[in-house]
């Protein structure tokens, strides 16, 4: 084995790779290379007080990285984080409350409403095209009006 790669063994290189996982993340937010970064600490931690090969380190490094991920998926799962709008990504849910027109007359509880430029499958009571109708809830692609 080369001297270069004997080299990699120690614990050092694992300390700066979590170091360079952890400046990405800031510079890439998206909360991900945090947890493989303290997947390359821990890892770095262990090869500090146990001598491993490589070989093993890697498998170390790799099974760590799948758990802190999971722990990580897991924890911001059960803790969401708080948004000051949360339907910025939720275009039909920031459509609540709006008046809109009735585009196709809703008939048996359907028909189509225009929302700005575009126009949106709707349901809710029986209203002729032009009437104008107000928001109360949305599905996907589908909104629930009540006359206005």
């Amino acid at each position: 084995m080369p001297d270069w790669l004997k080299d990699l063994a120690d614990h050092w290189w694992w300390v700066a790779a979590g170091a360079t996982l952890g400046i990405l993340e800031i510079l890439l937010p998206g909360i991900f290379l945090i947890w493989v970064a303290v997947a390359a600490w821990v890892t770095a931690l262990v090869v500090a007080f146990i001598p491993l090969t490589l070989a093993w380190q890697l498998v170390l490094f790799v099974a760590l990285a799948f758990v802190t991920v999971f722990v990580g998926r897991q924890y911001y799962a059960r803790n969401p984080v708080e948004s000051a709008d949360p339907n910025l990504n939720v275009r039909a849910s920031r459509l609540i409350g709006q008046i809109v027109t009735v585009e196709s007359a809703i008939e048996h509880g359907r028909g189509r409403v225009r929302v700005g430029d575009g126009v949106w499958n709707a349901t809710g009571p029986d209203a002729p095209s032009g009437a104008r109708v107000r928001i109360v809830a949305a599905d996907g692609t589908l909104l629930t009006v009540e006359l206005a």
